[in-house]
């Protein structure tokens, strides 16, 4: 990767979350900041509503409910001091599950969270329930990766996207069997030293995306909180070289 490349890096560049979050807690003019939010966590939020009510329509009820807490400012509780963004939000979504239980009646044996001022699920369920929930976060935070990616391509013409994505959704496939479809797809011929090193380049970005999004989401971004939060997600392999790098910037800076 080049020095512009670096330079450019999501890691230096990045318009933080809790930066977000502060804004959407404000008046009209945090309508933007409060939409974006929204549509980063709809797509796990409905997965983990899904899980906890079993039921599709009742948790597309509930995603509205989120949808507008968020949009009426509601996360502003969320404090970058106290912990993980994402805890923060699975806190706002099991306390519209337990709403939904109550307005459903349901008679069921209910487990208090050791965190929780109110039960939010049926004993069995809290260790699927939690699984559910990093599953969608982890796909989400995989999906923002790709994303930054397809626009870091968008910015600099450098085909990564194109190429990791090929890689990805090809895995079978040795470089010199990826020249000629991807040569087709880029309209232009390419060679397979030049696929890997569109590859390397492309995953070292990735790296760099991912861990961007992961450090934006937890109170401190330290090299050993990075890595905790990785594997716990199991997205350590994506991020290794970008994680040495923040490592070694860390040091530097002491």
């Amino acid at each position: 990767m080049s020095a512009d490349d670096r330079n450019s890096s999501s890691l230096g560049n990045m318009s933080t979350l809790w930066t977000m979050v502060r804004r959407a807690a404000g008046d009209e003019s945090g309508i933007v900041a409060r939409q974006e939010l929204c549509r980063r966590y709809h797509g796990a939020a409905v997965r983990f509503l899904s899980a906890a009510v079993r039921d599709e329509h009742a948790a597309n009820e509930l995603a509205q409910e989120f949808a507008i807490k968020v949009l009426r400012g509601e996360l502003a509780g969320a404090d970058a001091n106290v912990g993980r963004f994402r805890d923060f939000v699975k806190g706002v979504l099991r306390h519209l599950i337990v709403d939904y239980y109550r307005r459903r009646g349901r008679d069921r044996e209910l487990q208090m969270a050791d965190d929780s001022p109110e039960p939010i699920a049926a004993a069995d369920d809290l260790a699927m329930l939690d699984r559910e929930w990093v599953h969608g976060w982890r796909q989400e935070l995989l999906n923002r990766a790709w994303a930054s990616l397809a626009e870091f391509q968008s910015r600099t013409g450098t085909p990564v996207f194109d190429v990791l994505r090929f890689r990805s959704d090809n895995p079978e496939l040795r470089s010199h069997q990826m020249t000629n479809p991807l040569g087709e797809r880029l309209g232009k011929p390419v060679t397979a030293d030049w696929v890997r090193q569109m590859i390397h380049r492309g995953r070292e970005r990735f790296g760099e995306c991912l861990l961007a999004e992961i450090a934006d989401t937890i109170s401190d971004p330290g090299a050993e909180s990075l890595e905790e939060e990785l594997a716990e997600l199991e997205l350590l392999q994506y991020c290794q070289g970008a994680l040495e790098t923040w490592r070694k910037k860390a040091q530097a800076g002491r």
